[in-house]
């Protein structure tokens, strides 16, 4: 429940993607496209905790994310999972038209100061991503997390699978999750900032941090919250909902 009663409202931009694909069959070439989305774990996992879940695939979110931090505010947490920056920047107006439009990473940097809730969860389009070509670094969107961006492709890749250790079993976000966690096949490598506390890591490297900026409460989840790092084993498990719902009760100020 959000602070004045009502469900949580989540937030979540990002987490789909179109493959464009390229067939060769003897003298022949033809090419196929598909649509995906990675939100359903999170969907299941709000949804039936009874946290309203909204989601804005890639392809939307250059048209439809909110402009400005009153339009946020309508949302008790805002997270931002697979997408880079210039999805957030290059509206068609500004692209197209070469009109001046607000600048989105400003905006969420402003609701977070006047206490909303943000995450950035891990993948090859977030924080600084594949080839560097998310690019958070430097940006509002870093000055606002716990963790600070590296200036290049940042992805570690586990085939062998990596299993997350969590540091703080004490902490509201990590409340009743026990046992060992299922292992992971990557994650973006970040640097915890001294003001960030780590709640889990795989080896040395953070995975989950939280922090505080201005009024409002910001998180770092450094792998995908579906697959590919995000084995079916990590979102099958059965502390999967309880650690996402407790991370978004925790980030809007309830826990």
């Amino acid at each position: 429940m959000s602070s004045n009663g009502e469900r949580l409202r989540v937030l979540l931009a990002g987490e789909s993607w179109i493959t464009w694909s390229l067939h060769v069959k003897g003298a022949n070439i033809f090419t196929g496209a598909s649509y995906g989305e990675g939100s359903s774990p999170l969907k299941k996992a709000f949804e039936d905790n009874d946290i309203e879940f909204i989601h804005i695939p890639g392809h939307l979110v250059t048209t439809e994310f909110p402009f400005t931090p009153e339009e946020l505010a309508d949302y008790d947490v805002v997270m931002i999972s697979d997408i880079g920056s210039d999805s957030f920047l290059l509206h068609p107006d500004t692209f197209v038209h070469s009109k001046t439009t607000p600048n989105r990473l400003k905006s969420i940097e402003e609701y977070v100061r006047a206490g909303g809730g943000f995450c950035m969860i891990g993948g090859y389009m977030s924080f600084a991503g594949i080839e560097g070509r998310a690019r958070y670094g430097e940006t509002p969107i870093e000055d606002i997390l716990p963790v600070s961006i590296r200036g290049w492709d940042d992805r570690v890749e586990a085939p062998e699978g990596v299993v997350p250790e969590p540091v703080s079993t004490e902490h509201p976000i990590l409340k009743g999750i026990h046992g060992q966690w299922p292992h992971l096949l990557g994650y973006n490598r970040v640097v915890p900032k001294d003001s960030g506390k780590v709640l889990a890591k795989c080896g040395n490297d953070p995975l989950l941090v939280i922090g505080e900026y201005g009024k409002g409460r910001t998180a770092a989840f450094a792998t995908d919250c579906s697959p590919h790092w995000a084995t079916p084993e990590f979102v099958a498990w059965d502390a999967y909902p309880k650690l996402w719902t407790q991370l978004a009760a925790w980030l809007a100020g309830n826990i």
